[in-house]
């Protein structure tokens, strides 16, 4: 029996893996690492950047609030002198659990995984709300570059941080660029802005020991994959249904590897039941196969918003091994 990594390696290079790879189970993810602070349920807090996030009650997550009382970024054209870079230099101490976790992981078994959220593109919204980032690409393309180019070196510094400390060799990234049925940004636009951004970051990470660069973005993207591959991701994390899954697996398979298929919105809310999980993990699987396609929940990390969907996930999974294998 292959490990959980030599199986991952065999299902993303075409070759012969003897099980499907069940979700996050090749990352171990060392979420003790020093970030930012970030909001939780229930929640209104002020991160290091000003950004207020709220998370309200009986939500599945948090946004920034952008009115003008709160809103960051109100004029792109001054964004030096509103935006500025928290420190990625924290205590040693503070690096102790992460690196005590990232020491116990067997290597052989498994990738030890750092978190990195949120993306670039992100941040841009987060900072100055998604219509005025929005427009700031048409408008002041020059000073969106800029601001760009800024969140990169913050990017690239905190990057190196986690390489000096837990030595990751992959790397689990999370920008959505996209709603369920489109890009936020035309192929070209997003080529224009971002992928230069991204080679620049996914480039120091490869060059410095990471070897698996999984990107989660939960949205309709299936235009944006030429520059995926472009910029260094190896999986496509949160690929939802609504890409035509197996028609970027048919086009793309060689070049990069897509995980999800099942959408969480469909198998994760409160009136889950293992039969709709079992449904549309068998779906997933059939249409997709078994090489360059990793059935998993769109959902960006491993676990459920409802508990026990994310475990009866895994459940599906290994049946559809039993299966197909």
């Amino acid at each position: 029996m292959l490990t959980k990594r030599q199986n991952l390696i065999e299902t993303i290079k075409g070759g012969n893996p003897d099980r499907f790879v069940k979700q996050y189970e090749f990352m171990n993810i060392i979420m003790e690492a020093p970030m930012g602070a970030m909001v939780g349920p229930g929640q209104t807090i002020v991160n290091d950047w000003g950004i207020t996030f709220s998370w309200p009650e009986g939500q599945l997550g948090g946004f920034p609030v952008h009115d003008d009382e709160h809103i960051v970024l109100k004029d792109i054209e001054n964004w030096r002198d509103v935006v500025k870079a928290p420190s990625v230099k924290f205590p040693e101490e503070r690096w102790a659990a992460a690196i005590e976790h990232a020491n116990s992981v067997d290597r052989n078994e498994e990738y030890v995984t750092c978190f990195m959220a949120p993306g670039l593109f992100e941040m841009t919204h987060h900072l100055m709300s998604m219509e005025e980032a929005m427009m700031a690409l048409y408008e002041e393309p020059e000073a969106m570059h800029e601001l760009i180019d800024y969140l990169v070196e913050y990017e690239l510094a905190y990057a190196k941080e986690l390489i000096d400390h837990l030595h990751p060799d992959c790397i689990f990234h999370h920008d959505d660029w996209g709603s369920q049925r489109s890009s936020f940004l035309s192929p070209e636009m997003f080529a224009e802005f971002f992928l230069p951004a991204y080679k620049k970051v996914y480039g120091f990470l490869k060059d410095n020991g990471v070897e698996i660069i999984v990107h989660h973005n939960d949205s309709y993207s299936a235009n944006l994959v030429p520059s995926m591959i472009e910029m260094g991701i190896d999986i496509w994390q949160g690929v939802m249904s609504t890409n035509d899954t197996p028609e970027l697996i048919k086009k793309y398979g060689e070049k990069i590897t897509f995980m999800g298929d099942i959408d969480s919105g469909v198998i994760d809310f409160p009136g889950w039941t293992k039969e709709i999980i079992m449904e549309k993990t068998k779906e997933a699987c059939e249409r997709c196969g078994k090489l360059y396609f990793i059935p998993s929940a769109s959902h960006g990390l491993n676990f459920g918003c409802f508990p026990g969907v994310y475990e009866a996930t895994d459940e599906a999974i290994d049946e559809m091994t039993k299966q197909m294998f």
